[in-house]
């Protein structure tokens, strides 16, 4: 779990936490927001900050030790997956393993909503009913929309915005609803 999470988890504030620890407010603020990874802390500090936490040392280091692949090679995985399983082994595994939720107790909100938008538009194209373990997260939507990098590539290089307008009217509306804009997931090599 990430320290986010731990302080929602413990009901403690950063203040109270820094109170704790004995770490400065301003250095939890920084591994919280992502302008310092824990993993490059001293030993000290994260020593300190999972014992306020109630943690250990690994378990606080745990999210951020895992390799986090870019987001464009992430959808292509699901897509692969998608291909290799078909589609009802594809949505089993998927439940199965809780990776959704993980993304989303780690703070990989994209990873967790575009796998989410996968499971509800695949659930819809065979008519089966959506699994209702995900309902809270399915309120949720990321701040800024997010592009296939070919798109963004081809309106730059275009100077048109016009491509990124057309490629939300046409994304699958599963996927619009995170704010993710995704047209394709079956058309992969």
């Amino acid at each position: 779990m990430n320290i986010k999470s731990l302080l929602r988890v413990n009901n403690m504030s950063m203040y109270r936490l820094s109170q704790i620890s004995g770490i400065p407010k301003t250095t939890i603020i920084d591994i919280c927001t992502g302008r310092t990874n824990i993993s490059k802390s001293s030993a000290d500090t994260v020593y300190k900050l999972s014992k306020a936490l109630g943690v250990t040392m690994e378990e606080l280091l745990e999210a951020d030790m895992q390799a986090r692949p870019t987001f464009e090679l992430f959808k292509s995985n699901v897509c692969h997956k998608l291909k290799r399983l078909g589609d009802i082994d594809f949505l089993i595994e998927t439940i199965e393993s809780d990776e959704i939720n993980q993304y989303y107790k780690n703070g990989w909100y994209p990873e967790c909503l575009y796998l989410l938008a996968m499971v509800d538009y695949i659930s819809r194209l065979n008519d089966i009913p959506l699994c209702s373990l995900y309902n809270n997260l399915r309120k949720k939507r990321l701040n800024n929309t997010i592009f296939p990098s070919s798109v963004i590539a081809a309106a730059t290089v275009f100077e048109d915005d016009t491509i990124l307008e057309r490629a939300v009217s046409s994304a699958i509306p599963e996927f619009m609803q995170h704010n993710i804009v995704e047209n394709e997931v079956r058309n992969v090599w």
